[in-house]
């Protein structure tokens, strides 16, 4: 077995550079230029091929995925953070490919390494992903998690708290408990707030004002869901939230008008078809019923 040079490791800000969580195959593209780049027995090889492998998982490519992990494995590395990321790329693949179960070890190998090399970052990725694969100790996970974040001094390791509150929040939501979901809902927005994208700023709002419909505080939360319709692009999920709340407050007529809109919106989206057609459905029962 070679093991990998003692080289600098991958720069943080390069890696969020090259990906894209919603372009898994621009992302691949990308690590694969990024990696002919660096020498191949170099750390911030190993790390690339990592992510390259991570990439692959979210295509579908599990095989192919987990080839690549055993050559970086196989390489050895004096770096820590390789066989970390080994271990979180593992877990990843299990989980993508339908087994959850056997994903824990490797995200508790990942966690345990991360936090006695002091890979803050690291440490709460690993946190976060158990608290999605182990759901009997859930929310020990994300606690874990949030305790690292506060006690980080790291800025990336920082904005984990806003995902963190957001799945925390998601959890209470589909649980029944509305009141639980807001506060993580409104901690999330806060996070976001400080450290997220644009994006993430005004889906946390969406969230938040989500749980106050049906908290039925309908006032505050059609001020929210108004405020983000008359900014950005038209939004289905926006749309719908108008429907319901219009609906709420006896105004089938513009519940209708919203209904409709957002149909034509979610529809369009294959996923949203295929898997919540049941709020389709009701979404077209308002329409029709305006």
């Amino acid at each position: 077995m070679t093991s990998t040079s003692d080289s600098p490791g991958l720069d943080p800000a390069r890696l969020d550079e090259l990906w894209d969580f919603d372009d898994a195959a621009a992302s691949e593209r990308r690590l694969r230029d990024a990696i002919d780049e660096v020498p191949s027995d170099s750390t911030e090889h190993a790390e690339l091929t990592t992510q390259l492998a991570r990439a692959l998982g979210l295509r579908g490519s599990f095989d192919n995925a987990r080839a690549l992990l055993d050559v970086v494995a196989l390489r050895g590395s004096t770096s820590p953070v390789v066989p970390i990321r080994v271990s979180l790329e593992r877990g990843r693949l299990l989980n993508s490919s339908g087994n959850p179960a056997a994903a824990i070890e490797h995200f508790v190998d990942a966690l345990g390494a991360a936090r006695a090399a002091g890979e803050d970052f690291l440490e709460v990725d690993a946190a976060h992903m158990l608290a999605i694969v182990d759901t009997d100790r859930s929310d020990e996970w994300t606690a874990h998690a949030l305790r690292a974040v506060e006690r980080s001094t790291e800025p990336r390791a920082q904005r984990w708290a806003g995902s963190l509150h957001n799945n925390a929040g998601w959890a209470r939501h589909d649980s029944g408990d509305f009141a639980a979901a807001l506060a993580e809902f409104q901690a999330a927005s806060a996070a976001y707030s400080l450290h997220g994208t644009v994006e993430q700023v005004r889906v946390s709002r969406w969230a938040v004002a989500r749980a106050l419909r049906l908290l039925a505080r309908f006032d505050e939360a059609l001020d929210i869901q108004l405020r983000l319709a008359a900014h950005g692009a038209a939004d289905g999920y926006v749309e719908e939230e108008l429907a319901e709340l219009m609906l709420a407050t006896g105004r089938p007529d513009d519940a209708a008008r919203h209904a409709a809109s957002a149909v034509d919106l979610l529809g369009a989206d294959s996923w949203f078809a295929t898997y919540e057609s049941g709020r389709l459905d009701r979404l077209r029962q308002i329409a029709s019923n305006g």
